[in-house]
């Protein structure tokens, strides 16, 4: 069996599915598989090449005439590969995948990362459509995509080939109490709410500070609101970080107040970390706190149910040490490896009866979409005998 990725980029600026998408190729290859990703490039590529993912260039931006040009590209690197699964994580990927599909015979995957985005019930174009939750496999079924075609495989990039082991990290110097948040400057991501709440508190408690870690395109609104509090001095606009662990290391609460999310990865990365969180009771964070046994579930677009609950962890210091701990209980469930082998399982539907095996192993190569706003494609690969 052969998968091929395709994605947007393979750059290392915090996107998630792009983060999610490496990972999968790295632990393919490791397994022996044959792996490719095709892509506009990135920074990641040198990563993937150390483990022998193959990489081809593939441009898929939207005007018209490219994505013509984009089609023919990826119609040469089908016939140079030959894929057996073709996996594309956002919408781009799979109508170009789609348009090929008859005429190579291959079988078309997609994961959905996005459902909130109009043009995500494209993926159910392929013949199988994965859901990162359970709240995304419900709202793809109530927008059309037939059950029969849906799977749900939970994410995860604990263990991930792009990051040292947690214990490697030097935690950095934060102030105070250190109230974070590591996110894209969007508005969806409920950075505005986030600093309302922590005006609302901060003059209760002097000691704390909000750290900001991203960027995005609402950056300069939310630091021309921060600047219009009396409380600018303590809230920190950190920019990206390639390695936002230094941060959760040192973070007391980690909050992710979006209006929307269809997983919330890095909500297992401060899990991990043992920070307490706070995070918005909506779409699929529930699935990611253990519904509300790892971290406090508030309503979205709520900055003084927000505030209620940063006062109460900043009140309580036994209060606050039960939720970081309760945090990194139930972690093997979001491992890498976890993802990997229930993406092999998806594969392994589709082929089926149609490959003889030899040494054991098949492989696979991917392809991918994603755009600079979104996260990419993950597939994977493993033995034919993996469990």
């Amino acid at each position: 069996m052969k998968v091929l990725h395709i994605t947007n980029h393979v750059q290392e600026i915090g996107n998630g599915i792009v983060n999610v998408a490496v990972d999968s190729a790295c632990l393919q290859a490791k397994s022996g598989h044959q792996v490719a990703v095709a892509s506009a490039g990135g920074e990641y590529e040198p990563l993937l090449a150390s483990y022998g993912v193959r990489h081809f260039h593939l441009d898929q931006s939207r005007q018209p005439l490219n994505l013509m040009k984009a089609l023919w590209r990826l119609r040469e690197i089908i016939q140079k590969f030959q894929p057996d699964i073709v996996h594309a994580h956002m919408m781009t990927g799979v109508v170009l995948a789609g348009v090929l599909k008859s005429s190579y015979g291959y079988n078309l995957v997609s994961t959905v990362h996005n459902e909130f985005q109009r043009s995500a019930v494209l993926m159910g174009l392929a013949d199988r459509v994965i859901a990162v939750s359970h709240a995304v496999a419900d709202s793809m079924v109530r927008r059309g995509i037939p059950k029969h075609k849906l799977r749900v495989v939970a994410n995860g990039t604990l263990g991930s080939p792009r990051h040292r082991p947690l214990q490697d990290y030097q935690p950095i110097s934060l102030q105070g109490s250190a109230i974070t948040t590591v996110a894209g400057m969007y508005s969806r991501k409920g950075i505005a709410e986030l600093i309302t709440a922590f005006s609302k508190i901060a003059q209760d408690f002097p000691q704390a500070h909000l750290y900001l870690v991203g960027n995005g395109p609402d950056r300069s609104t939310f630091e021309a609101m921060a600047r219009n509090t009396p409380f600018n001095e303590r809230i920190h606009f950190e920019g990206f970080k390639p390695e936002p662990q230094r941060y959760m290391l040192a973070t007391d609460i980690f909050v992710l107040p979006s209006h929307c999310e269809s997983f919330g990865l890095v909500l297992t990365e401060a899990r991990e970390a043992g920070c307490a969180i706070i995070a918005s009771d909506v779409d699929g964070i529930p699935e990611t706190l253990d519904n509300g046994q790892a971290g406090l579930l508030v309503p979205p677009k709520d900055s003084d149910t927000l505030a209620k609950a940063l006062k109460q962890l900043l009140t309580d210091p036994i209060q606050l040490y039960r939720w970081k701990h309760r945090a990194q209980q139930n972690l093997e469930r979001f491992s890498a490896a976890r993802v990997n082998e229930e993406t092999l399982a998806v594969y392994r539907e589709l082929v089926g009866g149609q490959w003889s095996v030899v040494s054991g192993q098949l492989p696979v190569v991917i392809f991918s979409s994603v755009n600079s706003q979104q996260s990419i494609v993950h597939s994977q690969q493993s033995t034919v005998n993996s469990p």
